[in-house]
């Protein structure tokens, strides 16, 4: 298992305790925060995704060559596995609104029409989930959304940024989606829940409900979705 060592002053394993943590998307994002989050020590991970690795995943999301034509939720079991001794809870379904999911939810599918369809079906109000960050990729730019599903400031602030594929920079079933745009994405979307364990324990006050970054010039932006 992870040695937890040298970063036990910021996320305890321990304290974090039996939370489970659903990602659903283990693509580009999704594939990293996994490993991540099983490299923190946490221990109770469900993934859901229903595709296979393809070649052309291999240059942005955790997957090797050996990985090409397994699902990805089977692939991404073997590594982390190998990687932390943490087995996941690996679900190769889609999410409809009959899974339980909660009480942290990480949103990383890759289109806008799957995560409305999840959130109108499985997050929206559901009193059981706690934490939802949702994240959006492009070739150098990214958001992060982290919001209480069932705070209706934070909900009508995130649903305000809801658009169509077509408007957006797709991710990993897109035309551009870089590696390393993704391995950022993915630590600082781990980073959010971080931040959101501490503001439970009372360590921190206030958390972003958005965040905005560019990598060529470097910006970032952040807000929150007040009354």
């Amino acid at each position: 298992m992870i040695d937890t060592t040298r970063h036990i002053s910021i996320i305890d394993p321990d304290a974090f305790g039996n939370r489970r943590i659903d990602v659903i998307g283990a693509g580009a994002t999704g594939s990293k925060v996994v490993l991540s989050l099983a490299k923190l020590g946490l221990q109770k991970i469900r993934v859901f995704d229903f595709d296979e690795v393809a070649r052309h995943n291999i240059g942005n999301q955790a997957f090797g060559n050996d990985d090409i034509g397994k699902k990805k939720v089977d692939a991404l079991s073997e590594l982390v596995y190998r990687q932390t001794g943490l087995k996941l809870d690996a679900r190769c379904e889609k999410v409809d609104g009959s899974q339980e999911l909660g009480p942290i939810v990480f949103l990383l599918t890759d289109t806008m029409a799957s995560r409305k369809e999840i959130w109108e079906r499985a997050l929206r109000f559901k009193s059981r989930v706690k934490l939802m960050i949702e994240t959006r990729l492009g070739a150098d730019s990214m958001y992060i959304y982290t919001i209480n599903p069932c705070s209706l400031p934070e909900v009508n602030g995130w649903e305000s940024t809801l658009c169509d594929d077509a408007k957006v920079e797709r991710s990993a079933c897109g035309k551009v989606s870089l590696g390393p745009s993704a391995g950022i994405l993915a630590e600082k979307a781990v980073w959010q829940l971080i931040r959101w364990f501490a503001i439970e324990n009372g360590q921190e006050d206030l958390l972003d409900h958005e965040i905005m970054e560019c990598f060529r010039p470097p910006a970032i932006y952040t807000r929150r979705f007040e009354d």
